[in-house]
């Protein structure tokens, strides 16, 4: 924990020292508005956030987020437990994974839009859509890797179907779980922003995403990077301490990962 700490401080600081010597070196033309220094951007995130402006913003996101996480994990484990517990319930699960696992979420974007209107529900929609399906293919992963002695150890104490999946194969996939939760996040993230900016020309609340596309409207290109910043510290946090608290307290305690 403390040698990752060290890299990445290490990491933060070669780059910000290249950044800041692109900025300043005069080698690319229009530097300084394709590339504001580090003073110019950390004045911005100072800006929006004595301003009060940021949290509003970072509470807006984060919350459209873990409704579309909760939503998505439970759908998640809902089709993969089905799948297990039936041969014909696992051919449609895989079709279903199939076909909507490439499609991109802003493809959707459109439909969601004619669906729901213009608020949070369709962006909420594009979120579960962009998690849904890989949380499903790490789960599955999970449970097909289980050896075969724990299902029979489960059926031999009278669980089957759905009971079993919930009571044997959810805690030994828990790795599997845990990894999709991981990517999940990681896609939430990415399908929030993509979804806010489009939204951009005709929403009227928004988080981290609206900003972006404001700043981006206005020519703030340090403000631009200020809210990226916001996004990549946020998901430091995340994946260090919540996911790093949860893997001591589980898969570590419980000795299935190193």
């Amino acid at each position: 924990m403390k040698n990752k700490f060290i890299n990445r401080v290490i990491f933060i600081i070669v780059l910000s020292v290249l950044w800041e010597g692109t900025v300043r070196s005069g080698f690319f033309p229009k530097a300084e508005r394709l590339f504001p220094s580090l003073v110019d951007i950390f004045g911005a995130l100072a800006e929006v956030t004595l301003s009060g402006e940021l949290f509003g913003l970072m509470g807006y996101s984060l919350y459209l987020i873990c409704i579309g996480l909760l939503i998505g994990l439970v759908l998640a484990l809902v089709l993969s437990i089905l799948a297990i517990s039936s041969q014909t319930l696992a051919s449609f699960v895989d079709t279903a994974v199939t076909i909507m696992h490439p499609l991109p979420g802003i493809a959707l974007l459109p439909l969601a839009i004619l669906w729901f209107g213009i608020g949070r529900e369709p962006i909420v929609f594009i979120i579960v859509h962009a998690i849904l399906w890989p949380m499903i293919l790490n789960i599955l992963a999970g449970f097909r890797s289980i050896p075969a002695l724990y299902r029979e150890v489960g059926q031999n104490i009278g669980l089957s179907g759905p009971r079993l999946a919930i009571s044997i194969m959810v805690p030994a996939a828990f790795p599997y779980l845990l990894a999709g939760f991981k990517i999940g996040w990681a896609r939430a993230w990415r399908a929030l922003i993509a979804a806010e900016m489009i939204f951009g020309t005709s929403g009227t609340q928004g988080g981290l995403g609206w900003f972006i596309y404001q700043q981006r409207y206005f020519i703030n290109i340090s403000g631009v990077f200020a809210a990226l910043i916001v996004i990549m510290v946020i998901g430091i946090l995340i994946e260090d301490i919540l996911f790093g608290f949860i893997e001591r307290k589980t898969v570590k305690r419980w000795g299935m990962t190193a």
